[in-house]
């Protein structure tokens, strides 16, 4: 059989491979372990908005509301932050149409709490909506909700659906040049001086809507 010339330089080099791989093997040896820790490893990854669509997402699934002074002697005051709620429009304009508006409402359940303590009322809870780019006036904030701790008109808490912010051009607001404006809100609950001491609870549910302005 005739071999070729690179035949010998090919097996010098599999015959040393060989070796260097029982030279790797004879060199395991065993370890001594002195502890070890865990690191937890997290990513938030964000819904693909399609194109053609308009959506709505909140930067967070809950608020905390801290004591703050209420400047009144019978009340107690528990401040907090909605998370940024960000509304996209993907949509041409021309698909939009006419006279068409979007919004975003919120509405409170009851705070309910554990261990026989008395419900506190969403009447009790309210907000102040903030707008964080109107886009030179063509997203507008909701009025801030009151609650019956307070006085005057708005003074009724968020126990119905009450607007956040919206835009009232929907198709205006595209053709701007943007693509998606966002808003947060500050957070308050008032109660009474003897209110119960506890940890409570209330869900808001914050809602997308698009509409036509008669």
């Amino acid at each position: 059989m005739k071999l070729s010339q690179g035949f010998p330089a090919r097996l010098a080099v599999a015959a040393a491979g060989g070796l260097i791989l029982a030279g790797t093997a004879g060199a395991a040896f065993a370890a001594d372990e002195y502890g070890d820790s865990d690191v937890d490893v997290n990513v938030d990854i964000a819904p693909v908005v399609a194109p053609g669509s308009l959506s709505m997402t909140v930067a967070g699934t809950s608020a905390t509301l801290s004591e703050v002074a209420s400047g009144e002697a019978d009340v107690r005051q528990f401040d907090g932050t909605l998370p940024t709620v960000t509304v996209t429009d993907t949509r041409d304009v021309a698909d939009i149409g006419a006279n068409r508006w979007w919004y975003v409402l919120g509405q409170a359940t009851d705070f309910v709490g554990g261990n026989g303590q008395p419900t506190i009322g969403a009447d009790h809870f309210g907000w102040a909506p903030n707008v964080i780019d109107d886009e030179d006036g063509l997203v507008l904030e909701g009025d801030a909700v009151d609650t019956v701790e307070d006085t005057g008109p708005n003074a009724v808490g968020l126990v119905s659906q009450e607007l956040l912010y919206g835009a009232f051009d929907s198709a205006a607001l595209v053709d701007a040049g943007g693509t998606s404006w966002s808003a947060d809100a500050s957070l308050y609950l008032k109660t009474g001086a003897d209110v119960a001491p506890g940890s409570y609870s209330s869900t808001l549910t914050l809602s997308l809507f698009e509409d036509v302005i008669d």
